[in-house]
């Protein structure tokens, strides 16, 4: 059996704070980024914040279409009772649904689609293939809000994700505004890996999907990131996209006005960055979240050559 080097220890006595050692863009020996739909000035942007924004990334009648399927999907009864849907913990509003691009077709074209599968592969320098599909829906008074954290330290330690070759995006679905409920990211704690303090329950991702509690920072470490790089509010009317690496700092407040908020999150892995056993958990999480068919998503018409 091989062993992997673990490269980002977390979920230990105490809470530790590791540089980073992995590239933000993965490029070739050459050492310029890979062909793509990021201009230059994007992809030196994304290195630096560990994000970049892009308005109109889908139409407005591809928004339409999608957030009709949102809907049909929170409307199906039997879904409703799928382990792939979370509730909200103090209602029965749905909170998130997992693996949309294996529930349905339209979301299946969609994560396919180069304007999202070139960008990532521009920037993992590779083929990719998808981590976790989901859409998170914020509905207007009741939405909850997602607690400071960094995807990769779920998703090293629970998953076994082993480097930082990874990236989101979010697509809005609805007008992101400064009062419901937006993305917040701390631009450039891309380069610093909190190793979060306290062991990993048993199948922590039936709370942890609806409340997050393992794998959040504490307080001092925080507040210190914030100072240090202050806090970026992401807003845009739907359509607009973020993508931002794994391991940014990012979270999101409750909802609490008539407005709802809801986005698609994908996430694309690089095919050789493929997650081993978890680092700091006592078994894999449901492939539903964390997938482990590794099949590159094919390339569309309009790949760069």
């Amino acid at each position: 059996m091989t062993t992997i080097t673990d490269l980002y220890p977390s979920r230990g006595t105490a809470e530790t704070l590791t540089e980073r050692c992995d590239p933000v863009v993965w490029r070739p020996p050459v050492g310029r980024a890979a062909p793509g739909p990021l201009s230059r000035t994007e992809i030196a942007s994304y290195e630096r914040d560990g994000f970049v924004s892009t308005e109109d990334l889908v139409t407005p009648a591809e928004v339409d279409a999608f957030r009709a399927e949102m809907h049909r999907l929170i409307d199906d009864p039997v879904l409703r009772e799928d382990e792939r849907t979370v509730i909200e913990p103090d209602s029965r509003e749905v909170r998130s649904i997992f693996e949309i691009h294996k529930l349905s077709r339209v979301f299946a074209d969609l994560v396919r689609d180069e304007r999202l599968a070139g960008r990532a592969r521009q920037i993992l320098g590779s083929d990719v293939y998808v981590h976790q599909s989901r859409v998170n829906v914020k509905p207007g008074f009741r939405g909850s809000g997602f607690y400071w954290h960094s995807d990769f330290e779920t998703w090293h330690a629970e998953d076994g994700l082993p480097r930082m070759r990874a990236l989101s995006v979010s697509i809005a679905l609805t007008d992101n505004r400064d009062t419901n409920g937006s993305l917040m990211i701390m631009p450039g704690s891309h380069r610093t890996f909190v190793g979060c303090a306290g062991a990993t329950p048993a199948d922590n991702y039936k709370t942890s999907l609806r409340m997050q509690e393992a794998g959040t920072p504490g307080d001092q470490a925080l507040a210190e990131m914030a100072v240090r790089h202050g806090i970026r509010l992401f807003t845009g009317r739907a359509g607009s996209a973020t993508w931002f690496d794994s391991n940014c700092m990012h979270g999101s407040g409750s909802n609490i006005t008539p407005f709802p908020r809801s986005n698609l999150f994908i996430v694309f892995n690089s095919v050789e960055n493929t997650p081993a056993e978890p680092f700091a958990a006592p078994g894999r999480r449901p492939g539903f979240i964390a997938a482990r068919d590794f099949t590159p998503l094919p390339a569309g018409d309009n790949r760069p050559v």
